[in-house]
């Protein structure tokens, strides 16, 4: 028989667990404590519980492993890019990135992804499988064991497409921000979708506080289809009437990410189509110049031709920035390092 996911459990359930087992639901909060707070990564490191119930819940339970293969440390700005071994030894990255306002991770949601955007490494693979809700924690949880630094904004932005894997990122969101674990608040959790229309309607609806950031990359339909494949499903008309849904009743504006890639999406007819699109809504556009990735001819704009595209939007009273490049002397870009990796391997 398999044994079960005990870091996966809310605590609500953990408590029900507890009962099913012949066990005080008060013991809940206990090994609830020694998963989410103290970080523990075995049952043996719970010793405020008895020998007998230790030996217990190691046959019924497992806390599944999400073991560090891999640290890449920037010398430039210091961001720590993590690669991390699961159980059935697929692999996944995860970035540290320090600001003056704290730390901020950024988080795999799958292994591997299928959404095919074309300037991605994360999805030349295709998808292998979902992250269970204690996978995603793990990758939060051994940053802070390794660093011995608390984190406080999380970006679930990296490998794969993180409402492709719903009911488990809900169930992390919920986790991640419960009073009895880490109790990140949830105004500082970002979730990125490529935007998958109904999944974002159904997330509206679960009326949480976290911000949502949508892959946008394209004024156009046509542009966007260009890019993204996930565009051939949902038309930019349809992805903007849920972003403006979430926004009316979560009361969160939206952030939308615009990779830069030169020559495709940069220019001033570009910008005149975005201010056209967002002019009127309550919202954050990041501009992140693209990372480029040898298996595409991508070029990345200059610092310029950046700024330029900034400034047109800017003018237009639009709120934005030019994401901050870090990294840049690692393998920084989502999916490179893991990709390296399963060359190498």
């Amino acid at each position: 028989m398999e044994k079960r996911d005990i870091r996966s459990y809310p605590f609500e359930q953990l408590k029900g667990e507890m009962l099913l087992i012949g066990e005080k639901a008060f013991r809940a909060k206990q090994i609830y404590e020694w998963i989410h707070v103290k970080l523990a990564g075995s049952f043996e490191e719970m010793t405020n519980l008895s020998k007998q119930l230790r030996a217990k819940l190691a046959q019924e339970y497992e806390i599944y492993p999400v073991e560090m293969l891999e640290q890449q440390i920037s010398q430039i700005d210091g961001t720590n890019k993590f690669l991390f071994r699961l159980r059935d030894d697929n692999v996944i990255e995860s970035v540290l990135m320090r600001y003056q306002h704290g730390n901020s991770v950024c988080i795999s949601s799958q292994v591997g992804c299928r959404m095919g955007c074309r300037f991605c490494a994360s999805t030349l693979d295709g998808l292998q499988r979902n992250l269970t809700p204690s996978e995603m924690l793990g990758q939060i949880y051994e940053i802070q064991k390794l660093t011995g630094e608390r984190v406080s904004n999380v970006v679930v932005m990296g490998t794969g497409e993180p409402l492709d894997n719903y009911e488990n990122l809900l169930i992390f969101i919920r986790m991640l921000s419960d009073e009895h674990g880490l109790n990140i608040s949830q105004r500082n959790i970002t979730v990125s979708t490529c935007g998958i229309v109904p999944v974002m309607e159904k997330l509206a609806k679960e009326k949480l506080q976290i911000t949502l950031a949508l892959s946008l990359h394209g004024s156009t339909q046509e542009k966007r289809r260009e890019l993204m494949p996930v565009a051939n499903k949902y038309e930019l008309s349809e992805v903007l009437k849920a972003c403006d849904d979430y926004f009316e009743k979560t009361g969160r504006r939206m952030t939308f990410e615009y990779s830069l890639v030169h020559g495709v999406n940069d220019t001033d007819e570009d910008a005149k189509e975005l201010i056209s699109i967002l002019g009127r809504r309550n919202c954050h556009v990041n501009l992140i110049p693209v990372n480029p990735i040898k298996e595409r001819n991508f070029e990345k704009p200059s610092k310029k031709s950046a700024f330029n595209f900034k400034n047109k939007l800017e003018k237009s009273g639009i709120n934005v920035t030019i994401r901050r490049e870090m990294g840049s002397d690692i393998d920084g870009a989502c999916g490179q390092l893991r990709r390296r990796y399963a060359q190498r391997e």
